[in-house]
C-alpha cells in the first residue's frame, strides 16, 4: 500500500518481555560433565593462553604473521584434522574403544539425546572431564567439521623406532613376525592391519612416512585399541628398512596376487618373518618387490579379483601362526 513501509505479513515487535525461568534446563545441562577443569586447562580461558600461548593458537586454529598481533581465524570450510574425533556416534565409539583422550569438548546448550547421555555417563564413570565451548569455538577447533556439539582431541601418536622393534623381535623366545606396509593409504586398513598384528602375536608394524596413512583417529578406532599394544614404527625409507631386517636374518615376504608360491608354505616360514603388504590399488612397488626374498599369493576363487589389504594380511598372519603350531 502506498505510504506504508511495512511489508505485508511482517510482524512489528512491540518490546522485550521478561523471560521465563529456565525450568531446570541449565542445571540438567551441567549434569554428567564430570569435574570442572582448572582454568589453565580450558583453551579459551585467559589463564590457558598466558601459560601456553603457542598451543592456544594451535588449538583455536589461529595463525599469526611475524609483526602481526591479531590472529587470523581459521577457515570454516576445512575438515577436522587427523587428531580429532567428531560427531556423537564416533565419539561414543572412540570412548568405548579406549582411545587415548587429550581433551573432550561439548558445546554449550547442545540438544541432548540418548547418545549424548551415554557419552556423559561414560565420561563421568571414567573420570574424563568434558570442557565446555561455544559452537563457534568448536567449529573453529574442528575446522568446520560436523561435530554435533561434541568432539575429542587425541594426543599426538608416539611412533616406535624400527631398530627398537627389530631388537625386541630378535630377543623374543619365539620366531618373530613383523608387518611392513607399503603405501597403505586408507587409515581404516592400517588400523585393521594393526589389530590383526596384535591378534596373531606380531612384534610390530612398520609404515613409511610418505604416501602412507598415519596413526590418525580413524586408524586408532579401527585398531580397537591394539595400537596401544603393538609398536608402530615410522621410517623414512622402507626399502632400506627391508634390507636392514633381511641382514638381521628375517625372511622378507611380499604379498602379491600373481606370485607362484603359496602363502601356506613359503621358505623360511618357521623363522623370523617380515611380511610386506602392498597398497590397496597398486600392490607392492617395484623396488619393494626387488627387496623381498620371496613373493607369495593367497589362493582365492576366480570370481574375486583381489582381497582387501587388511584381509590379506590377516590371512597371511594366520597361515604363519598355524604353520608354527
Amino acid at each position: 500500500m502506498p505510504g506504508n513501509s511495512q511489508r505485508k505479513g511482517a510482524v512489528r515487535k512491540k518490546g522485550k518481555t521478561t523471560p521465563a525461568g529456565s525450568g531446570g534446563r541449565v542445571r540438567r545441562a551441567l549434569e554428567g560433565h564430570g569435574p570442572t577443569p582448572r582454568a589453565e586447562d580450558r583453551p579459551y580461558h585467559k589463564s590457558y593462553r598466558k601459560r601456553r600461548p603457542e598451543e592456544a593458537n594451535k588449538t583455536t586454529g589461529n595463525r599469526t604473521r611475524p609483526g602481526r598481533s591479531t590472529p587470523r581465524p581459521a577457515s570454516n570450510t576445512a575438515t577436522a584434522g587427523a587428531d580429532w574425533v567428531i560427531g556423537r556416534n564416533p565419539v561414543l565409539e572412540a570412548l568405548q574403544a579406549g582411545l587415548p583422550i587429550r581433551r573432550a569438548y561439548v558445546a554449550d546448550g547442545v540438544e541432548r539425546d540418548d547418545r549424548l547421555r551415554d557419552i556423559f555417563k561414560f565420561a563421568a564413570e571414567k573420570g574424563i572431564p568434558l570442557l565446555q565451548a561455544t559452537r563457534t569455538e568448536l567449529d573453529r577447533m574442528t575446522g568446520g567439521g560436523v561435530h554435533q556439539g561434541v568432539a575429542l582431541q587425541l594426543p599426538a601418536f608416539e611412533y616406535a623406532d624400527a631398530e627398537d622393534v627389530l631388537a625386541d623381535a630378535l630377543d623374543s623366545e619365539t620366531a618373530p613376525v613383523v608387518v611392513a606396509c607399503d603405501s597403505i593409504t586408507d587409515p581404516r586398513n592400517l588400523g585393521a592391519i594393526i589389530r590383526s598384528a596384535a591378534a596373531f602375536g606380531a612384534h610390530g608394524v612398520i609404515i613409511p612416512e610418505r604416501r602412507s596413512a598415519q596413526m590418525s583417529a580413524a586408524a586408532w578406532k579401527t585398531s580397537a585399541g591394539a595400537a596401544a599394544r603393538v609398536p608402530v614404527a615410522q621410517v623414512t625409507n622402507l626399502n632400506r628398512t627391508l634390507k636392514r631386517y633381511a641382514d638381521a636374518g628375517f625372511t622378507v615376504v611380499g604379498l602379491a596376487g600373481e606370485a607362484e608360491t603359496d602363502v601356506a608354505g613359503f621358505p623360511g616360514i618357521d623363522g623370523p618373518v617380515l611380511l610386506v603388504v602392498g597398497s590397496e590399488g597398486e600392490g607392492l612397488a617395484r623396488l619393494v618387490r626387488e627387496n623381498c626374498d620371496v613373493l607369495v599369493h593367497i589362493p582365492i576363487g576366480s570370481a574375486v579379483e583381489s582381497l582387501n589389504a587388511s584381509v590379506a594380511t590377516s590371512i597371511a598372519l594366520y597361515e604363519v601362526s598355524r604353520s608354527r603350531g
